[in-house]
């Protein structure tokens, strides 16, 4: 009798698919199938890598385990934050909500405080979670413990070099690459670079070229702040007035009224395409859109060879770097639901398929084992060579650098909108009074009275808010 219980007992395990996640039973398998609608919001390349590795999961893992994705790809995170939104508001002719879907932390936090989204602790061991990137899991963590977006893709910023303008530059004044690892550095190889342009035409007085531009004034000033031991944000609000600031201010505000540092209101490959910058800071995410070719004012162009640095760091401060990218985030609809997109995201995050789909992109993989001797074999195979430089850029930034987990809280756009917006503001105002001043032969001091001034009103603008 045992024996025939025992069997039964056996059978009953072979036959029904039963898998177990957080303490309780979800059937899931080829007899009972589960189909995901998933939504991204990956464009180009990124959409192309994206829709092909799901058919791959689709035809292999799911089809073992009885799982089916179907994709959609929404144009731009402005527009998927919005239907997100509006599905979660229920809104008149919202589109039903998906099952699994991009997220970033602020589009997340909106869901979470209507209760739609799955807890992935209850879905990854510990062991599991552990392998993982640990600032990457944290900035997932929303709402106390809970991790509701799972890092799939992330980015970090790093320092974009144009070598072909770099290298002639620095064959004549003699300044290095490695000139640029510090934010000192850079102010001072872009004052060379000012003055080196100006010199190339000494029939016209005071026409040296920018050399440089942060394309996140916020996170400069974040991580900047952060890196000299400081919180640039503190409870939802501007620390402005810290000591750590004013030298983030100075490398940023002195430079651009001199004419050194880019005062623009876009992206920074938009002035490296035309060679109006040399190096810009940007996401790891941007290398897609630098072009290969530099088109000046007049016309003439020539090849851009691209240098990819490790984000240059304040001389005395911490090698700290921003963390950005969208992850994965589960809508609470069923179990079964739950169960089956937490299997096609351990098969999307494993070391191999990660990696394959990051090193076509510009994203960085969010495994510990993905930065090993995985990404050193994808080095060596990459095809495209910028891709190659940023692989081991970001594989050195993985070893020494701590990832920083941006502030979340309700109005940190509104908040990074009005604070670069003004930051901006201040030092076109300033560079064309600075202008003025040289006119009539008094920039030095026109300058440093002007520099006091303006540091002194922005700091008393901001107390106020």
């Amino acid at each position: 009798m045992r024996k025939h219980l025992f069997l039964l007992v056996i059978l009953m395990v072979i036959t029904i698919p039963i898998w177990l996640g957080c303490g309780e039973s979800t059937k899931v398998g080829p007899s009972h199938p589960v189909t995901l609608n998933l939504w991204h919001n990956y464009g180009g390349q990124l959409k192309d890598t994206m829709d092909a590795m799901i058919d791959e999961f689709n035809e292999t893992t799911g089809a073992e385990h009885g799982i089916m994705i179907n994709v959609t790809s929404i144009s731009g995170s402005a527009t998927l934050h919005e239907k997100l939104t509006m599905a979660a508001y229920g809104d008149p002719g919202a589109p039903e909500l998906p099952d699994i879907t991009t997220a970033y932390p602020k589009t997340a936090l909106l869901l979470a405080e209507k209760g739609l989204l799955v807890d992935l602790n209850d879905y990854f061991t510990p062991q599991e979670l552990d392998a993982y990137i640990t600032e990457f899991i944290r900035e997932g963590r929303i709402e106390g413990d809970h991790l509701y977006v799972f890092p799939t893709a992330k980015s970090t910023e790093v320092l974009f070099v144009n070598t072909t303008i770099f290298n002639r530059f620095a064959s004549d004044t003699g300044v290095r690459l490695e000139d640029l690892h510090s934010f000192e550095g850079i102010a001072r190889t872009a004052e060379l670079y000012y003055e080196w342009t100006d010199q190339l035409t000494p029939e016209v007085a005071h026409d040296g070229k920018t050399f440089f531009m942060p394309d996140s004034l916020l996170n400069y000033s974040l991580i900047g702040s952060q890196q000299l031991g400081a919180d640039f944000i503190k409870d939802d609000r501007l620390n402005i007035a810290a000591p750590e600031f004013q030298k983030v201010w100075d490398y940023y505000y002195k430079p651009a009224i001199l004419g050194h540092v880019a005062i623009f209101d876009g992206y920074a490959t938009d002035l490296a395409k035309t060679g109006d910058i040399v190096c810009s800071i940007g996401s790891t995410a941007g290398v897609s859109f630098f072009s290969p070719r530099v088109t000046y004012a007049d016309n003439t162009s020539e090849p851009a060879e691209l240098a990819i640095l490790p984000y240059p760091v304040f001389e005395g401060g911490k090698k700290i770097a921003i963390q950005r990218g969208a992850g994965m985030s589960v809508i609470n609809t069923s179990p079964e639901k739950a169960y089956a997109a937490a299997v096609f995201l351990k098969w999307f995050t494993s070391p191999e398929n990660n990696l394959r789909f990051v090193s076509s992109t510009g994203y960085l993989p969010v495994t510990k084992e993905a930065y090993g001797e995985i990404m050193s074999q994808e080095i060596e195979q990459a095809a495209d060579n910028n891709m190659k430089k940023l692989l081991q850029t970001c594989q050195l930034m993985q070893r020494e650098y701590e990832f920083f987990i941006p502030p979340l809280f309700e109005g940190i756009d509104q908040l990074q909108d009005q604070y670069e917006s003004q930051l901006r503001e201040t030092a076109s105002s300033s560079r064309q009074s600075y202008l003025n001043s040289m006119a009539s032969g008094d920039s030095v001091s026109a300058y440093e009275e002007m520099a006091i001034d303006a540091y002194q009103d922005f700091v008393e603008r901001w107390a106020g808010n």
